[in-house]
């Protein structure tokens, strides 16, 4: 019998809000981000982060543009305090950049926390207490009134420790941790309280953030959670409210998102997701759902390859190929259908146009990333994909004709190898198949005189020797079909005929296609040859060679 019981697990609260508004909202612009990376993120892993990772990581955050970031839990933490200290005696924090500090509502770990701030321009005091009734009854044993007056009496030592450092601009932060699992009326009351220490004003605003500090409902709930508290919290307009959601369901980004819908300003979060358990709210994953919409996310994330190997090497936490927008295998398409899509969306998009081609939300250039990449060949591959191979690495733009054929060739190949095929591997397929302009035939040379009509002498080698064919026709190919059936006696049609310049200049060369029929089957061949005369010869030359 299965141990697998679902009757042990209740569903997460819920909200009753009838006339709930976020589902009739958009998105319209960038929340204000908050990093959380060097203290959520830090005291996530099995082994947290040497003071050169986190500087580099810091680094890196100030690059990405980032205004607010949470840098550690000083209280806590001797190696915490210290890089503070560093941030603040080193001069390392941008004026326009706020940094952020953790700590609990304790009078001890208050007045550490305000140490290790001492000279910084400006920072957010972040204090917290937990509210769920499970933190309340199990782990401290005190009733609603008991945790609300924990959470009014930190909110006093923040603000009485702030007077002593006047030189500094503090904003005061208050989470009620586990707010998800706490009864909603019960978290506006907390933070009620705490409003009534700090009185924030439209000038002098205090964060209020809600975190998710647990998953335990859908994102649609716990955007009914936020929208509650910001139509029941009072000053509203004199609280900057937040968010920071983690992924115990699967669901922070989509949670911050329709928080965002719900009325929260601000966003805490790290770059692909890292925190505790499985993590916080991806950043990078939601700046760029924004990024897509046409909103501008308002941090750089043009280097999304070097974002990834910054937190690989601070984190030692590898990033999935297929994660959102910067996997490795984001933008590499394997089925055929979606291959030729996206080579007949790209060739019809221009510059100056929105952006409109299937399978890719936006221009992988955007993200550092070259078309080179987009399509790879296996054997779920079609004619579209190794076409876009050849075209993108090769400048060969096949007819249809000729791609499909090839792709049967290209796919037996692949399933053979049992992988992958890269370009140069596709493009030794059509050239073993298709450039077969050597032997049993060769074009060793021709004359061409033009009079009103074509007289071609091609000089051919063959098995048995040299042979001097001679011919006549409307154009050097006709002139040339012509010519071989007089030699061979076999009647020679030409179904279909391409040509064109590889890159640009005079010395270019030129690819030439042709589709033949000789004696009921039809045949294709190609060239490539700095004549173009030379290269549909040669071309003619190879369909016939493979009959």
């Amino acid at each position: 019998m299965s141990r697998f019981d679902h009757r042990r697990y209740r569903p997460g609260p819920v909200v009753n809000l009838p006339n709930r508004q976020w589902p009739n909202r958009t998105i319209r612009e960038a929340p204000i981000w908050a990093s959380v990376d060097l203290r959520d993120g830090n005291q996530a892993l099995h082994e947290p982060m040497n003071v050169e990772q986190k500087r580099r990581l810091w680094d890196l955050l100030v690059q990405l543009g980032f205004k607010e970031i949470e840098v550690g839990f000083p209280a806590a933490s001797q190696p915490d305090y210290d890089f503070v200290r560093w941030l603040i005696e080193e001069d390392r924090i941008p004026e326009d950049v706020t940094i952020q500090v953790l700590v609990q509502a304790r009078e001890d770990l208050i007045r550490r926390t305000y140490e290790a701030l001492a000279g910084v321009r400006q920072a957010i005091v972040h204090v917290y207490n937990s509210t769920s009734p499970v933190q309340r009854d199990w782990v401290f044993g005190q009733d609603r009134e008991g945790v609300k007056a924990i959470a009014r009496q930190g909110a006093e030592w923040v603000a009485q420790g702030a007077r002593d450092y006047p030189e500094t601009r503090w904003t005061f932060q208050y989470s009620p941790e586990s707010y998800t699992a706490t009864e909603p009326d019960y978290a506006v009351e907390v933070c009620e309280a705490v409003l009534d220490v700090w009185q924030p004003t439209p000038e002098r605003p205090c964060i209020i953030n809600l975190p998710a500090t647990v998953e335990v409902s859908s994102p649609n709930v716990f955007a009914d959670q936020v929208e509650h508290f910001a139509t029941h919290i009072s000053r509203r307009d004199s609280i900057v409210l937040s968010v920071h959601t983690h992924n115990d369901r699967g669901g922070a980004v989509a949670a911050a998102e329709l928080a965002l819908l719900a009325g929260a300003d601000r966003v805490e979060g790290t770059l692909l997701g890292n925190g505790e358990r499985t993590g916080n709210a991806d950043l990078l994953t939601l700046a760029m759902n924004l990024y897509s919409q046409g909103i501008d996310p308002k941090l750089d994330l043009s280097r999304p390859d070097e974002i990834v190997a910054v937190c690989t090497e601070c984190t030692g936490l590898p990033v999935h190929p297929r994660h959102p927008w910067v996997g490795e295998l984001v933008y590499m398409a394997y089925s055929g259908s979606h291959q030729d899509a996206i080579r007949k969306c790209l060739a019809r998009q221009t510059p100056d146009a929105p952006w409109n081609v299937a399978y890719l939300p936006i221009d992988p250039a955007d993200l550092g990333r070259n078309y080179q990449a987009v399509i790879r060949v296996n054997s779920q591959s079609g004619k579209g994909g190794v076409a876009f191979v050849l075209e993108q690495e090769f400048g060969l733009s096949l007819p249809r004709w000729l791609q499909v054929e090839l792709a049967g060739l290209v796919q037996r190949e692949s399933e053979t190898r049992g992988g992958v095929l890269d370009a140069a591997q596709i493009r030794a397929i059509f050239e073993r198949h298709f450039i077969v302009d050597q032997a049993p035939h060769q074009l060793l040379g021709y004359r061409l005189d033009r009079n009103g009509h074509d007289v071609i002498e091609a000089r051919i080698g063959a098995p048995d020797g040299e042979r001097m064919l001679h011919g006549e026709g409307q154009g050097a190919m006709a002139a040339f079909v012509d010519a071989w059936t007089r030699w061979s006696g076999r009647k020679v049609s030409v179904l279909d005929y391409q040509e064109h310049a590889i890159g640009e200049g005079t010395d270019a060369e030129a690819a030439a296609y042709v589709r033949v029929e000789v004696d009921g089957q039809a045949i294709s061949g190609a060239a490539i040859d700095r004549d173009t005369v030379a290269a549909s010869l040669r071309a003619l030359l190879s369909a016939l060679n493979r009959r």
